[in-house]
């Protein structure tokens, strides 16, 4: 169980430094699909160092008239 907790965290951060490295953290996040590529790319963690680049694309409810 701790070696399982111990891989998943690593598994993690090495995500979310994928993603400081491609520079997610230093715009403002301005829509859905930032929001969500950022948190794709933290949840591919090692997987985003041999090529995997994922991106979403989402749409927001607008409200009704």
């Amino acid at each position: 169980m701790r070696v399982a907790s111990g891989a998943l965290i690593l598994w993690l951060i090495v995500g979310a430094v994928a993603a400081g490295q491609r520079n997610y953290y230093t715009a403002p996040v301005e829509n859905c699909n930032q929001v969500a590529t950022i948190a794709v790319t933290i949840l591919a963690g090692p997987l985003n160092y041999f090529g995997m680049k994922p991106q979403i694309a989402c749409q927001t409810p607008q409200p009704s008239k």
